[in-house]
């Protein structure tokens, strides 16, 4: 059995495994090439870790609008329903394979709630 998620350092480990399925997609990559050409994927693991972080062990990093971030990036590549099914796939295969816990349920419970807003805001909720 694997333990649950216990620190930011967990959430950061989950994040970074995460990413590395999503930029190895060919469908999802596009949503990111502006992030890696930049050499910016260091600086954006943080934020997610931080977003994760706020939401699981409720402290206060993440000051952004997750919301407006993606409908800004929706305008230069469109999300579609395929996209968030990849998504939450990745997701929940990194965390399945890593944790298994309160806080690991409470994550992807969690993703799944923001992947439903996210989708009925952007339009691809079936």
């Amino acid at each position: 059995m694997n333990p649950d998620i216990s620190s930011r350092d967990d959430i950061k480990f989950i994040i970074t495994k995460f990413y590395d399925l999503l930029l190895a997609d060919k469908k999802m990559i596009p949503f990111f090439e502006e992030i890696v050409a930049k050499n910016h994927l260091e600086e954006h693991l943080e934020v997610i870790s931080d977003f994760w972080n706020d939401i699981l062990f409720d402290t206060n990093s993440y000051s952004n609008n997750v919301m407006k971030k993606h409908l800004d990036k929706n305008v230069f590549v469109a999300f579609n329903k395929e996209h968030f099914s990849i998504w939450m796939s990745y997701f929940f295969e990194t965390i399945d394979a890593n944790f298994d816990g309160e806080r690991a349920q409470n994550m992807k419970n969690r993703a799944r709630s923001i992947a439903t807003v996210m989708e009925l805001k952007l339009g691809v909720y079936q």
